[in-house]
């Protein structure tokens, strides 16, 4: 669309450059032709920064938007941002359909959906009703289980072993909101990208990223009924247990272990060989080499003494 199309959508007034807008993404990797948004503050330097052709901003930003970038101002960029999202959301089909890749020795057993452009490597299986979206790239040999579900643009490694009834690239619960309580849906046009030898349990689901990918990087493995929230990354050899649920943006090491039922607000780091205790909560970033327990969580010593101190209170009450 052109900007002044946008404007209109949005219904603010509109002065500056009539650009084409081929698409909406990041402050960090938006180009000249694209538009991104500044939601506060915290990003005012990435606004600073921001090579995208036209930026949705607070009058209170207005100032801090570079040079040559068009401003439009509103009373809510996140909103704002939030309404273009479905404008600019990719279809959920190709049309006409481009042909699929599937390499001989592959095996592809009744009742699955390929979509358009689909690639899958050697020795690879997938089973009986899983769904693969347009432009998914499937390694050589992995195991792919009855309605395992595959969204658009997602790329799995080698060596994966995705069991039943798991989801990699759905949509992340995020929304902005209007000031009358309704909730706008933002969508998203990222993907996932599992690494070779990612084990995915059943059920559990792996959200895509808002513009960039959710990453989880080769052999780590995780459990049945985890949830893993847009723009996560995990590193290396992580083994995240049962009901484990990571919030958007997390960012856990190599090798970090997260015990059922753990989880993690937003936008935390949690480093290398750290190990979460079961039911866990992180609400701030962590440190790696160290154990962690309870709610927030803290260094396992910590803890313990904590746990000490209640139980003598309470034996001094008898």
């Amino acid at each position: 669309m052109k900007l002044s199309e946008i404007a209109e959508l949005l219904g603010i007034k509109f002065n500056g450059s009539d650009i084409w807008i081929d698409s909406i993404n990041s402050l960090k990797n938006a180009t000249k032709s694209e538009l991104s948004y500044c939601d506060g503050e915290k990003n005012e330097e990435l606004l600073r920064q921001t090579n995208a052709g036209a930026i949705l901003v607070s009058e209170a930003l207005a100032l801090s938007v570079p040079e040559g970038c068009v401003k439009l101002i509103v009373p809510s960029p996140h909103l704002a941002f939030a309404v273009l999202s479905q404008k600019y959301a990719k279809p959920l089909f190709a049309e006409p359909a481009l042909p699929c890749d599937i390499a001989k020795s592959a095996k592809i057993m009744p009742n699955v959906h390929l979509g358009s452009n689909v690639s899958i490597g050697e020795g690879s299986v997938v089973m009986a009703g899983a769904y693969i979206g347009d432009n998914v790239k499937i390694g050589n040999d992995c195991l792919i289980h009855p309605n395992v579900v595959i969204y658009n643009d997602c790329v799995i490694g080698d060596g994966c072993h995705l069991l039943a009834n798991c989801v990699i690239g759905s949509d992340g619960f995020g929304y902005a909101h209007t000031p009358d309580g309704k909730h706008v849906k933002i969508y998203h046009n990222g993907n996932v990208v599992l690494e070779d030898f990612v084990e995915v349990g059943a059920c559990t689901t792996i959200d895509r990223g808002v513009f960039e990918s959710t990453i989880i990087k080769a052999y780590t493995k995780i459990d049945n009924l985890v949830q893993i929230g847009h723009n996560c990354e995990l590193g290396q050899g992580c083994i995240i247990v049962s009901q484990v649920g990571l919030a958007g943006s997390s960012v856990l090491g190599r090798n970090v272990v997260m015990g059922g039922q753990s989880g993690s607000g937003g936008h935390l780091k949690i480093g290398d060989f750290a190990q979460i205790a079961a039911r866990a909560g992180v609400s701030k970033s962590l440190e790696g080499g160290r154990k962690y327990a309870g709610l927030p969580a803290v260094p396992f010593e910590e803890y313990y003494k904590l746990q000490a101190k209640i139980l003598r209170f309470f034996k001094k009450l008898k």
